[in-house]
């Protein structure tokens, strides 16, 4: 098994994240500093991070939040902000966010030690749809809309096609519901910027079909077996 993907299932953290912790030096693999790509043998190899001793999960625990603005999606912050794993109540596990909302951002955020889920729900080739309600400093036109639907360029690359919802402009902003299947970094905000407009607000309502169910914002709860089966086969 690929280290970085032992780690992940492990609920050491994600993936991506992983893959920083052995580019950083602090996962050893019997002692050895490991590199990208090693393979371990969980049954046989002992596998430390700052020189802890990484235990393979037995039960996955999993959570949805409704994330509020001036929290970060990562596990610590070195600048010493709130985290989203500040909001978890009596946390004493070892869980990751998957995917990330910004700082000023809201809405549904799923939280995890399930690498394999994290993965599935991540990766751009599954193509896991992600719905955003979205408020803009300005009226969106019906030009705007089909430049957002077609796709735009962000850093030099075109998004995908999506969908854009227009739901109404009121006192010089609208209101619109974007659903995409990408998740490059602040996408939703820089394909609103590139048709001359900012956000003013920005909340992910759904994962696929799966909603924030009532909760109010800060609130978590954990999934019930029939959402995480529908997570696992979106």
């Amino acid at each position: 098994m690929r280290i970085n993907k032992f780690l992940a299932e492990s609920g050491v953290a994600s993936r991506r994240a992983s893959d920083k912790l052995i580019e950083d030096g602090v996962v050893k693999i019997n002692g050895r500093i490991c590199n990208l790509g090693d393979e371990v043998d969980p049954s046989n190899d002992t596998v430390t991070v700052n020189g802890k001793v990484v235990q393979t999960v037995k039960k996955y625990d999993y959570y949805i939040m409704n994330k509020p603005k001036g929290y970060i999606c990562s596990v610590k912050d070195e600048k010493g902000r709130k985290t989203v794993l500040d909001l978890l109540p009596n946390n004493d596990k070892r869980l990751f966010p998957v995917g990330r909302l910004d700082y000023d951002s809201e809405g549904l955020l799923i939280l995890t030690n399930d690498g394999n889920l994290t993965f599935r729900l991540t990766h751009p080739k599954n193509e896991i749809p992600k719905t955003y309600l979205v408020k803009t400093e300005k009226p969106v036109t019906d030009a705007d809309l089909a430049k957002l639907r077609a796709g735009v360029y962000i850093d030099g690359v075109k998004t995908k096609k999506c969908q854009v919802k227009l739901l109404d402009t009121v006192q010089g902003s609208s209101r619109l519901h974007i659903t995409i299947t990408e998740g490059k970094n602040r996408q939703v905000r820089k394909m609103i910027e590139s048709i001359g407009n900012n956000v003013d607000l920005l909340k992910r309502i759904k994962i696929g079909d799966l909603t924030l169910s009532g909760l109010n914002r800060g609130e978590v709860r954990s999934l019930s077996a029939s959402e995480v089966y529908y997570l696992q086969n979106l």
